[in-house]
Protein backbone atom coordinates (compact mmCIF):
# COMPACT_ATOMS: atom_id res chain seq x y z
CA UNK A 1 0.00 0.00 0.00
CA UNK A 2 1.10 3.54 -0.75
CA UNK A 3 0.53 5.70 2.34
CA UNK A 4 -0.24 9.31 1.44
CA UNK A 5 -0.46 12.58 3.35
CA UNK A 6 -2.63 15.26 1.75
CA UNK A 7 -1.42 18.76 2.68
CA UNK A 8 -3.63 21.60 1.40
CA UNK A 9 -5.24 24.51 3.22
CA UNK A 10 -8.57 24.14 1.38
CA UNK A 11 -10.90 21.58 2.98
CA UNK A 12 -12.84 21.04 -0.25
CA UNK A 13 -9.60 20.20 -2.09
CA UNK A 14 -8.53 17.75 0.61
CA UNK A 15 -11.96 16.13 0.51
CA UNK A 16 -11.91 15.78 -3.27
CA UNK A 17 -8.40 14.34 -3.27
CA UNK A 18 -9.28 11.92 -0.47
CA UNK A 19 -12.29 10.71 -2.44
CA UNK A 20 -10.24 10.29 -5.62
CA UNK A 21 -7.34 8.49 -3.97
CA UNK A 22 -9.67 6.18 -2.05
CA UNK A 23 -10.80 4.67 -5.37
CA UNK A 24 -7.33 3.15 -5.83
CA UNK A 25 -6.84 -0.25 -4.20
CA UNK A 26 -3.15 0.36 -3.52
CA UNK A 27 -3.59 3.84 -1.97
CA UNK A 28 -4.40 4.75 1.62
CA UNK A 29 -4.77 8.33 2.84
CA UNK A 30 -2.82 8.20 6.10
CA UNK A 31 -3.54 11.80 7.09
CA UNK A 32 -4.54 15.32 6.10
CA UNK A 33 -2.96 18.67 6.96
CA UNK A 34 -4.32 22.19 6.53
CA UNK A 35 -1.00 24.00 7.02
CA UNK A 36 2.74 23.45 7.01
CA UNK A 37 3.13 22.91 10.74
CA UNK A 38 0.38 20.28 10.80
CA UNK A 39 2.02 18.60 7.81
CA UNK A 40 5.35 18.44 9.67
CA UNK A 41 3.64 16.90 12.70
CA UNK A 42 2.09 14.15 10.56
CA UNK A 43 5.40 13.53 8.80
CA UNK A 44 7.16 13.08 12.14
CA UNK A 45 4.47 10.87 13.68
CA UNK A 46 3.07 8.83 10.77
CA UNK A 47 4.59 6.22 8.47
CA UNK A 48 4.25 7.71 4.97
CA UNK A 49 5.36 6.99 1.42
CA UNK A 50 4.21 10.16 -0.34
CA UNK A 51 3.41 13.72 0.71
CA UNK A 52 0.98 15.35 -1.72
CA UNK A 53 1.34 19.04 -0.95
CA UNK A 54 0.23 22.46 -2.11
CA UNK A 55 2.86 25.18 -2.48
CA UNK A 56 0.88 27.90 -0.69
CA UNK A 57 -0.31 27.13 2.84
CA UNK A 58 -0.35 29.02 6.16
CA UNK A 59 2.72 28.57 8.32
CA UNK A 60 5.62 26.73 6.73
CA UNK A 61 4.94 26.24 3.06
CA UNK A 62 6.42 25.99 -0.40
CA UNK A 63 10.14 25.60 -0.91
CA UNK A 64 10.85 26.04 2.81
CA UNK A 65 8.54 23.16 3.75
CA UNK A 66 10.01 20.87 1.09
CA UNK A 67 13.52 21.49 2.43
CA UNK A 68 12.41 20.87 6.02
CA UNK A 69 10.71 17.60 5.10
CA UNK A 70 13.73 16.35 3.15
CA UNK A 71 16.05 17.30 6.01
CA UNK A 72 14.05 15.13 8.42
CA UNK A 73 12.93 12.36 6.05
CA UNK A 74 15.31 12.26 3.06
CA UNK A 75 13.65 9.20 1.52
CA UNK A 76 10.08 10.49 1.77
CA UNK A 77 8.69 11.32 -1.68
CA UNK A 78 7.12 14.76 -2.13
CA UNK A 79 4.70 15.44 -4.98
CA UNK A 80 3.62 19.05 -5.40
CA UNK A 81 0.05 19.69 -6.58
CA UNK A 82 -0.24 23.43 -7.01
CA UNK A 83 -2.41 26.16 -8.48
CA UNK A 84 0.80 27.86 -9.64
CA UNK A 85 1.91 27.34 -13.22
CA UNK A 86 5.04 25.27 -13.82
CA UNK A 87 6.95 28.38 -14.86
CA UNK A 88 6.56 29.82 -11.37
CA UNK A 89 7.77 27.11 -9.01
CA UNK A 90 8.35 23.70 -10.61
CA UNK A 91 12.12 23.88 -11.08
CA UNK A 92 12.67 25.40 -7.62
CA UNK A 93 10.48 22.71 -6.02
CA UNK A 94 12.46 19.96 -7.70
CA UNK A 95 15.81 21.51 -6.77
CA UNK A 96 14.58 21.71 -3.16
CA UNK A 97 13.83 17.98 -3.12
CA UNK A 98 10.36 17.37 -4.56
CA UNK A 99 10.02 14.30 -6.82
CA UNK A 100 7.26 15.71 -8.99
CA UNK A 101 5.17 18.77 -9.82
CA UNK A 102 1.60 18.93 -11.12
CA UNK A 103 -0.82 21.80 -11.48
CA UNK A 104 -4.36 21.48 -10.16
CA UNK A 105 -5.55 21.56 -13.76
CA UNK A 106 -4.05 18.07 -14.26
CA UNK A 107 -6.33 15.12 -15.02
CA UNK A 108 -7.13 12.70 -12.16
CA UNK A 109 -5.45 9.76 -13.91
CA UNK A 110 -2.29 11.85 -14.30
CA UNK A 111 -2.23 12.51 -10.56
CA UNK A 112 -2.69 8.81 -9.79
CA UNK A 113 0.15 7.93 -12.16
CA UNK A 114 2.37 10.61 -10.62
CA UNK A 115 1.81 9.28 -7.09
CA UNK A 116 2.73 5.75 -8.16
CA UNK A 117 5.80 7.05 -9.99
CA UNK A 118 7.25 9.05 -7.08
CA UNK A 119 6.33 6.33 -4.56
CA UNK A 120 8.49 3.97 -6.60
CA UNK A 121 11.43 6.34 -6.51
CA UNK A 122 10.84 7.98 -9.88
CA UNK A 123 10.46 11.61 -10.89
CA UNK A 124 7.26 12.94 -12.47
CA UNK A 125 7.65 16.18 -14.44
CA UNK A 126 6.69 17.56 -17.81
CA UNK A 127 9.15 17.73 -20.71
CA UNK A 128 9.25 21.52 -20.42
CA UNK A 129 10.22 21.40 -16.75
CA UNK A 130 12.86 18.75 -17.46
CA UNK A 131 14.43 20.99 -20.09
CA UNK A 132 14.45 24.04 -17.80
CA UNK A 133 15.91 21.98 -14.96
CA UNK A 134 18.68 20.65 -17.21
CA UNK A 135 19.56 24.18 -18.32
CA UNK A 136 19.72 25.49 -14.76
CA UNK A 137 21.71 22.59 -13.35
CA UNK A 138 24.06 22.84 -16.32
CA UNK A 139 24.93 26.42 -15.42
CA UNK A 140 23.29 27.88 -18.50
CA UNK A 141 24.62 31.41 -18.98
CA UNK A 142 21.53 32.42 -20.95
CA UNK A 143 19.17 31.58 -18.07
CA UNK A 144 16.44 34.14 -17.42
CA UNK A 145 17.24 36.61 -14.61
CA UNK A 146 14.65 35.34 -12.12
CA UNK A 147 16.33 31.93 -12.02
CA UNK A 148 19.39 33.60 -10.48
CA UNK A 149 17.44 34.64 -7.38
CA UNK A 150 17.77 32.70 -4.14
CA UNK A 151 14.65 30.92 -2.86
CA UNK A 152 13.99 33.70 -0.33
CA UNK A 153 14.53 36.39 -2.96
CA UNK A 154 12.19 34.62 -5.35
CA UNK A 155 9.55 34.33 -2.63
CA UNK A 156 9.76 38.10 -2.02
CA UNK A 157 9.85 38.77 -5.76
CA UNK A 158 6.59 36.81 -6.14
CA UNK A 159 4.95 38.85 -3.39
CA UNK A 160 6.15 42.17 -4.83
CA UNK A 161 4.83 41.41 -8.32
CA UNK A 162 1.54 40.28 -6.76
CA UNK A 163 1.12 43.76 -5.29
CA UNK A 164 1.96 43.00 -1.65
CA UNK A 165 3.41 46.02 0.18
CA UNK A 166 6.87 45.82 1.80
CA UNK A 167 5.37 46.10 5.30
CA UNK A 168 2.92 43.28 4.63
CA UNK A 169 5.71 41.09 3.25
CA UNK A 170 7.71 41.73 6.42
CA UNK A 171 4.76 40.75 8.62
CA UNK A 172 3.93 37.61 6.65
CA UNK A 173 7.52 36.35 6.55
CA UNK A 174 8.37 37.50 10.10
CA UNK A 175 11.16 39.74 8.83
CA UNK A 176 11.99 43.38 9.47
CA UNK A 177 11.02 45.98 6.88
CA UNK A 178 14.73 46.77 6.52
CA UNK A 179 15.53 43.14 5.70
CA UNK A 180 12.77 42.96 3.09
CA UNK A 181 13.96 46.24 1.57
CA UNK A 182 17.50 44.84 1.38
CA UNK A 183 16.19 41.73 -0.39
CA UNK A 184 14.28 43.94 -2.81
CA UNK A 185 17.43 45.90 -3.60
CA UNK A 186 19.32 42.67 -4.32
CA UNK A 187 16.47 41.43 -6.50
CA UNK A 188 16.53 44.61 -8.56
CA UNK A 189 20.30 44.44 -8.82
CA UNK A 190 20.38 40.78 -9.91
CA UNK A 191 17.64 41.37 -12.46
CA UNK A 192 19.18 44.65 -13.63
CA UNK A 193 16.01 46.61 -13.01
CA UNK A 194 15.26 49.80 -11.13
CA UNK A 195 11.64 49.61 -9.96
CA UNK A 196 8.77 47.38 -8.86
CA UNK A 197 6.96 48.33 -12.07
CA UNK A 198 9.76 46.76 -14.11
CA UNK A 199 9.58 43.62 -11.98
CA UNK A 200 5.82 43.38 -12.52
CA UNK A 201 6.19 43.85 -16.28
CA UNK A 202 8.86 41.13 -16.35
CA UNK A 203 6.70 38.76 -14.29
CA UNK A 204 3.72 39.22 -16.60
CA UNK A 205 5.87 38.72 -19.70
CA UNK A 206 7.34 35.48 -18.32
CA UNK A 207 4.02 34.22 -16.86
CA UNK A 208 5.37 34.31 -13.31
CA UNK A 209 2.33 35.98 -11.79
CA UNK A 210 -1.33 34.98 -11.78
CA UNK A 211 -3.46 37.35 -13.82
CA UNK A 212 -7.09 37.90 -12.73
CA UNK A 213 -9.72 36.46 -15.06
CA UNK A 214 -11.90 38.91 -16.93
CA UNK A 215 -15.30 39.32 -15.36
Amino acid sequence: MIRILIADDHAIVRGGLNQLLSTQNDFVVAGEAADGLEALRHIRETALDVVLMDMSMPGRSGIELIKMVKAEKPKLAILVLSMHKEEQYAVRALKAGAMGYLTKESAPDQLVAAIRKVAGGGVFISTGVAERLALELGGNHDATPHTQLSDREYQIFQMIVSGVAIGEIADELSLSVKTVSTHKSRILQKMRMSSSAELIHYAIRHQLVEMPNDA
